[in-house]
């Protein structure tokens, strides 16, 4: 098995802080968040000749400073998003993957439990979600991947589900089995084909596509899909603001 770092995107809303790097080597903590990640991976298991970094702005100085990892290139990365960026990666899903969006720092036990379960689909949740988004004035809820359950199993995924009926937000990690491996790059290929250029989810285009639009996609189609929980143990960098309550939100989850 796989893990698979989206990080192609230059992250405009760090504003100068991406001029020379890609935001997932903006320093959060002390630490870029790539460094972040690489320790929840390895704490799972994965060694970095096991990690594919998908790449698209500033790939040399990724390159140049993790030479070990694996890397795949997003040559369209101006134009499209985040799933097609994860399928720039398909030929490491055979084994089934971890995927994990690259903007982010989580705990570590989060990716051990996803790894851990048995079902084919499995999405980290961060059901303390509401305590970040109450001082972010530049992401508001209403651009959270919230999600509902019923228990462990997912019913919904969907930045349109009112805040108070979600049971939590997607953190953007995520274990897929090799058999759900097989699943996802069939409904990315059916979806691609129905969308032939025209609209996909939401009026954007399928280029544009989120990976929880592929997801919602494979839930409605009947794709059984569950959930492992954090309570808290997860922030999103977005903005300079979220650097600024960056310390602020982990002290109090730890």
């Amino acid at each position: 098995m796989k893990a698979i770092v989206i990080g192609a995107g230059r992250g405009s809303r760090l504003e100068h802080r991406t001029n020379e790097i890609p935001k997932t080597l903006v320093e959060v903590l002390g630490r870029p968040m790539l460094d972040w990640i690489l320790d929840a991976l390895s704490a799972a298991g994965f060694a970095r000749r096991d990690v594919v970094f998908v790449c698209g702005y500033g790939e040399a100085v990724v390159r140049r400073r993790y030479p070990d990892l694996t890397f795949v290139r997003n040559e369209d990365w101006e134009r499209n998003n985040i799933l097609a960026s994860l399928l720039c990666a398909r030929d490491h899903f055979a084994e089934g993957f971890v995927s994990t969006y690259a903007d982010i720092v989580y705990e570590p036990g989060i990716v051990e439990r996803l790894v851990r379960a048995p079902e084919d689909f499995v999405l980290g949740c961060d059901t303390e979600w509401r305590r970040r988004y109450a001082v972010r004035s530049r992401h508001p809820e209403s651009d959270a991947e919230k999600l509902t359950a019923d228990g462990r199993r997912v019913t919904a995924v969907s930045r349109l589900i009112p805040s108070e009926r979600a049971d939590g937000e997607f953190i953007g990690v995520m274990k897929v089995s090799r058999e759900g491996a097989a699943v996802l790059v069939d409904g990315f290929e059916r979806a691609r084909a129905r969308s032939s250029g025209g609209a996909f989810r939401e009026g954007r285009p399928f280029a544009r596509a989120y990976l929880i639009d592929l997801l919602a996609e494979l839930l409605e189609a009947g794709t059984p899909m569950f959930r492992e929980n954090t309570a808290g143990g997860y922030m999103e960098i977005d903005t300079l603001e979220d650097l600024e309550h960056a310390e602020s939100w982990w002290r109090t989850w730890t």
